[in-house]
């Protein structure tokens, strides 16, 4: 008598429902994190301008004709940067915005970034302070 080898259909129904059970918990979980990973680059890039501010106000006493005033991309181009002078050139407000088509788009607990030139910083619409 010949023994048969090899699997069932039930057994790889099963195996395959097993598969889409997992897969269905662990991607949203994945996203979520690749999402909290790729707030680095809006932090980094933040601090980067904020440091370039200072240095331009250390030789200037102003805000006003640092470079880095206006929008850019972040180091990542998942974040468009904006730089605005406030008080006549003596203080400054530096935020990040996702750009559209980036998974930060999607990321519903930090949305928006800013530091002030005091070094305040505050994220939107975070309201347990988990952002920074």
């Amino acid at each position: 008598m010949q023994k048969n080898k090899g699997f069932t259909l039930i057994e790889m129904l099963i195996v395959v429902a097993i598969l889409g059970i997992i897969g269905a918990i662990a991607y949203p979980s994945y996203l979520d994190s690749v999402r909290k990973s790729n707030r680095a680059d809006a932090k980094a890039t933040l601090n980067d301008r904020v440091q370039q501010m200072h240095r331009c106000y250390s030789r200037d006493f102003d805000f006003t004709d640092c470079s880095t005033v206006g929008t850019e991309d972040s180091a990542e181009g998942l974040y468009s940067i904006t730089v605005a002078i406030a008080d006549g050139g003596q203080s400054f407000e530096a935020t990040a915005t996702p750009k559209s088509g980036t998974p930060q788009e999607k990321d519903s607990d930090c949305q928006e970034f800013s530091i002030n030139n005091l070094g305040e910083k505050d994220a939107s619409p975070d309201s347990a302070g988990r952002c920074w």
